[in-house]
């Protein structure tokens, strides 16, 4: 029976969570699988919820935290040799980059026979200078040559992985798309509505947009509150906005839409009534999804966004910034309306759009769950995985 140690980042709320959970849960039974991972940080939401809901148990590595640290950094790569000198892994599958770079360094040294990383994002623009992120390339490269097999979440990440930043040739690199378990964005929707929007105090003729996720630099939440004063300005609908997620730059971007007029809310939601509300964290997206009727994202790097998959696995259009893999997660004027990073015109006039075009928004939401239903299932990502891991393995 083949033994699979999988690494993740951290046990916060987020696409890597949720697949190393199903990859965990749903492999089939002839293999063996140890999960293990970092702390989620004060700011984040915790995903304890999701190891429980399919009755899993997991490792924490305390030391491994998102910052580097070369003392924590040290003892979390001693904590992961001493566990696979004890369980001896066939296979380490490492998902995002400290996870990666701390695990991978552990399997190499450690002899393990394949050495699995998933690129879940890169930080190869947008969040370091360019003297930071050579080294970041440099370290990447390196720990590409270690590895077995590299895999990219959608073709745009392969190819800005393989082409443009080098890491390791395109040939070493397997596309395999994130997988979740859809199925509950489409049951008791309006159920879960009516909830939503009581609770946010949002009357039936108000069109809600919801922007979800943490709200930090990379995430670029200034060019949707930029964007958002323009069509509260424009609009001839009554419109809402709510910021569902938390994080460093939270204060900072609430400053910002009071500076540009924009009235906010951050308590007391059932009797309160502005512009744009601040939710913090919602473990149940699916009633977020529900509730609101148009999803936004205004990244400024992004590999493949949880948000946008379940914005249409929930049957809303969406708007966003066209980053990343989000071009094989969204169809451009079909499930959304996509704009060039910057372009804070193009974004606002995209959001407008579907504010006040009803039809269009109608025929967005139907297209939305035909898009991701299989596609972005975990059944699909199992699937490939186990062929992916056999290949390996055989090869060896």
């Amino acid at each position: 029976m083949p033994r699979i140690l999988r690494i993740i980042n951290r046990f916060n709320l987020g696409g890597p969570t949720y697949n190393a959970a199903y990859l965990t849960k749903y492999m089939p039974p002839h293999y063996e699988t140890l999960l293990i991972g970092g702390e989620k940080e004060e700011s984040e939401e915790s995903s304890a919820h999701i190891l429980n809901s399919l009755d899993l148990t997991s490792t924490i590595i305390p030391e491994m935290k998102r910052s580097i640290n070369p003392l924590n950094d040290y003892n979390a790569y001693k904590k992961i040799k001493n566990i696979i000198k004890e369980y001896k892994p066939d296979i380490v599958h490492t998902h995002a980059a400290k996870a990666g770079t701390i695990g991978r360094l552990a399997a190499y040294t450690s002899k393990v026979p394949v050495i699995v990383h998933t690129f879940h994002g890169h930080v190869f623009h947008s969040y370091f200078n360019k003297a930071k992120t050579s080294v970041f390339k440099n370290i990447e490269r390196n720990l590409a040559a270690k590895s077995t097999k590299i895999i990219a979440i959608s073709e745009k990440q392969k190819y800005e992985l393989g082409t443009i930043h080098r890491i390791c040739p395109p040939e070493k690199i397997e596309i395999i798309p994130l997988g979740f378990d859809l199925s509950r964005f489409q049951e008791n929707i309006e159920d879960k509505r009516r909830a939503f929007r009581k609770q946010y105090n949002i009357a039936d003729d108000e069109i809600a947009v919801g922007i979800v996720g943490r709200i930090v630099p990379v995430k670029n939440h200034e060019l949707f509150v930029r964007a958002w004063k323009e069509v509260c300005d424009k609009s001839t609908k009554k419109i809402r906005a709510f910021v569902v997620g938390d994080g460093e730059d939270r204060g900072k971007v609430e400053e910002l839409a009071l500076s540009l007029g924009i009235s906010i809310c951050v308590g007391d939601f059932e009797n309160s009534k502005c512009s744009l509300t601040f939710t913090s964290w919602i473990k149940d997206v699916d009633v977020v999804n529900a509730g609101v009727d148009i999803i936004a994202l205004s990244s400024l790097n992004e590999g493949t966004p949880v948000s946008l998959i379940e914005a249409q696995a929930g049957n809303n259009p969406v708007v966003s910034t066209k980053v990343g893999g989000i071009e094989n997660v969204v169809i451009h004027n079909k499930t959304g309306l996509l704009s060039e990073i910057g372009d804070t015109q193009g974004y606002a006039n995209n959001l407008l759009r579907l504010i006040e075009d009803v039809d269009l928004r109608l025929q967005m939401q139907k297209l939305g769950w035909e898009n991701v239903r299989e596609k972005f299932h975990y059944t699909r990502l199992v699937k490939d995985m186990d062929k992916l891991y056999s290949t390996l393995l055989h090869s060896k």
